[in-house]
């Protein structure tokens, strides 16, 4: 028997699907760390290609999947209250990505920092000056900050604008009914 929603009930079913979709985004984050130990840039660029393709369907397919299970969970669901879902799930998956790339970067592997800046700076060194280089060296220090930040809001456009896609036909609309 279905029953009418209340947002207590949306926020139930959006934070499992942002913790899903969080950990979707992190498996692939893991995943395309540790192929920096491969050789082939080729193999790399290909292997991140396909990963990249199969993390950005997979979020569509599991923001799909809980708004079409909120709309058979809950009489009187309209579009409102999938985009409604949509948002606090982006908003909850953003946070744990965002979470996570920061103490990846700051406690986990503070490493690959440095080792991804030495190699800027064997590529690009002899072209930077002493200010580029002091800026870096800032930057360097900041990046578990900025990766922070730049992770929330990506993550939370990207699943606004899923969100605002995906609720506009589910519930699916009758185009004769009257308003």
């Amino acid at each position: 028997m279905k029953e009418n929603i209340s947002n207590k009930q949306i926020l139930n079913y959006a934070s499992i699907a942002g913790a899903i979709l969080g950990g979707v985004s992190i498996a692939y984050m893991i995943v395309t760390q540790q192929m920096t130990k491969i050789d082939s840039a080729l193999v790399i660029t290909l292997l991140t290609l396909v990963l990249w393709l199969a993390k950005f369907m997979g979020c569509i397919y599991i923001m799909r999947h809980f708004m079409k299970k909120l709309n058979r969970n809950f009489s009187e669901v309209v579009n409102k209250d999938t985009m409604r879902l949509g948002l606090y799930s982006a908003l909850f998956s953003a946070l744990i990505v965002a979470a996570y790339s920061f103490a990846n970067l700051e406690f986990i592997n503070p490493d690959f920092v440095k080792e991804q800046m030495n190699a800027v700076y064997e590529v690009y060194g002899s072209l930077m000056d002493s200010n580029t280089m002091q800026v870096m060296e800032t930057f360097e220090n900041k990046l578990p900050t900025y990766s922070f930040f730049s992770n929330l809001i990506y993550c939370f456009l990207y699943g606004t604008v899923l969100s605002a896609i995906l609720s506009k036909n589910i519930p699916s609309r009758d185009p004769f009914a009257e308003e």
